[in-house]
């Protein structure tokens, strides 16, 4: 699966669960980490969760397994580790608090269509 494929499954879940302020920057080039680095922020605990399950589902509908989730069910973020992409999922005091954006500010912040 491509990091485009992964990326575009990404983002539905996210739009689907109504992820806020979500950012994806292209980072090829810039890092060896991954593709891909995506931010989004929720307005509760219980969204964030939702957001990250949602993102699992939809990497299972397209048969995709290779995945990591960091954070406890108390986190104010989650990190899923796709591979080639990488999502943040905040709280948005968390996401202020960390603002994990500038560590991607060599990155083409790309276009994303709003809900």
């Amino acid at each position: 699966m491509t990091s485009k494929e992964i990326l575009s499954f990404t983002l539905k879940a996210i739009s689907d669960r109504h992820g806020e302020n979500t950012a994806a920057f292209d980072m090829q080039g810039h890092s060896i980490l991954a593709d891909y680095y995506v931010v989004t922020s929720a307005g509760s605990n219980r969204q964030l969760h939702a957001i990250a399950n949602a993102i699992i589902d939809e990497a299972h509908k397209a048969d995709y397994y290779d995945y990591r989730v960091e954070g406890t069910s108390e986190s104010n973020w989650l990190l899923l580790d796709l591979g080639d992409v990488v999502v943040n999922v905040f709280t948005e005091e968390a996401r202020d608090f960390y603002n994990v954006e500038k560590l991607w500010a060599n990155g083409k912040k790309l276009e994303l269509e709003e809900d």
